[in-house]
Formats: structure tokens, C-alpha cells, sequence
């Protein structure tokens, strides 16, 4: 399959109004918008699987191009999706492909994987560092794993956006279900105060945390 070929099957799932929306919401910096919808485009991820390495050929200049990739790698076996992984963390400069990413196969492979992890974070790049903050939320939110996420949270560049959001999305995910280690982690002062607060506000938002704990929680707010 060439790439005009599948430019020519993503085609008729293009909408210019949702491709102007995305471009408002998701301003990826290289990239061109066809405005083909998530759904979509996972349906077509699955379809070419067969494909992917004719579609990893293909130039990134299109946003919808790059997320198939990433999602074709994301269903491979874990021996074969290492193999592509280094291409498609250098793909994501975006948080929409960052948090869309996720490797099923690191679910069965969660130990294995924290060295891997480790070498993206210690690139201090942003969407390096927010792809495993958001790899920590997908899988490892779990007692076992707390110490491990707290030194992630402590070692964070919070100065670059993208990463300040993320810890404190993580943060607000430990809230929900580890809460007591989520309230160690605000008294522990290892959060600046922006990243701090805005913990705080998303574990409010949550339908998940009783009223108790939000008023709690307003409590802990740095002013």
C-alpha cells in the first residue's frame, strides 16, 4: 500500500469543521489536520494492522497518519511493540497522541517496563517525561507501585506545561484510588504549588472522592 493509496481510505472519513476544532484544541506544531474522528481511526489502525510497516513509511504530515501509527504499535505483542517504541515516543509532540498512547501489552509487563521508563524520563524532554507520568497513570496506580510514581512526581519538570498537568492528573488519580497516599504526596511538599492545587482541583471534579475528602482536600490548598 502506498501512502496516496491510504490517504485516499482516510478520505471519506474527513470533516473540515471537526479538523478546524481539533486544531483549536489539540495544536499540533508540525502537523496537518485531515479531521478524522478517534473512533475512526482506531478502527483503521485495526484493519491495516497487517500494514503497519508500510504505514510507518509514510511521512507524519498529517496529525490522523501519526495516530495510527501509534496505535497499531499499541496493539502488538510486547517483544514487538519495544521494536517500535522508540519511533513513536519521538512521533508525540502533542498531548493528544501522548495520552491516546497506550501499549496494552505493558499491563502483563509492568516491571519489566519501568527501565524503559525510565530512560524517556531522564531525557527531561516534555512530552518524554508526560508520556511516562501518563504511563504511570494507565498502569500502575497501585500499591506496589506508590513509591515508585512518588519519586517520578518529586523528579518532574513541572516548569514545562505539559508535564505540570500531568503530575497533576496522576496526583488526582492516586487521590481517587489510593487516597491516603495521595494526601501523603500533597503534605509531603514534593509538588510546586501550581501543580500542588491544580491536584487538588481535578480530584474535586471527581465523582469518585465523597464530599469529606474534597472538603479535606480544600484544606490542604497552598494559597
Amino acid at each position: 500500500m502506498t501512502y496516496d493509496e491510504f490517504l485516499s481510505i482516510l478520505k471519506p472519513f474527513c470533516e473540515e469543521k471537526f479538523a478546524a476544532f481539533q486544531q483549536k484544541l489539540i495544536l499540533p506544531p508540525k502537523q496537518k489536520l485531515l479531521g478524522v474522528r478517534t473512533p475512526t481511526m482506531r478502527m483503521l489502525a485495526k484493519k491495516y494492522l497487517r500494514e503497519m510497516q508500510s504505514v510507518f513509511a509514510f511521512p507524519d504530515e498529517y496529525y490522523e497518519i501519526s495516530f495510527i501509527k501509534l496505535t497499531m504499535a499499541s496493539m502488538l505483542p510486547y517483544e514487538d511493540f519495544l521494536r517500535y517504541l522508540d519511533r513513536c515516543v519521538g512521533l508525540i509532540d502533542n498531548w493528544a497522541l501522548c495520552d491516546s498512547f497506550k501499549g496494552k501489552c505493558i499491563a502483563q509487563h509492568k516491571q519489566e517496563f519501568l527501565p524503559i521508563l525510565e530512560k524517556y524520563f531522564q531525557s527531561g524532554k516534555e512530552f518524554y517525561q508526560r508520556y511516562v507520568l501518563v504511563t504511570l497513570l494507565s498502569f500502575y496506580v497501585e500499591e506496589s507501585y506508590l513509591d515508585t510514581i512518588f519519586d517520578y512526581l518529586q523528579r518532574a519538570d513541572t516548569s514545562k506545561y505539559y508535564v505540570h498537568m500531568a503530575c497533576a492528573w496522576l496526583t488526582a488519580e492516586i487521590l481517587i484510588k489510593q487516597y491516603d497516599f495521595g494526601v501523603h504526596i500533597l503534605r509531603s511538599g514534593i509538588l510546586d504549588g501550581k501543580t500542588h492545587n491544580k491536584s487538588i482541583q481535578k480530584a474535586r471534579e471527581s465523582f469518585r472522592i465523597h464530599n469529606e475528602q474534597k472538603e479535606f482536600l480544600s484544606s490542604l490548598k497552598i494559597k
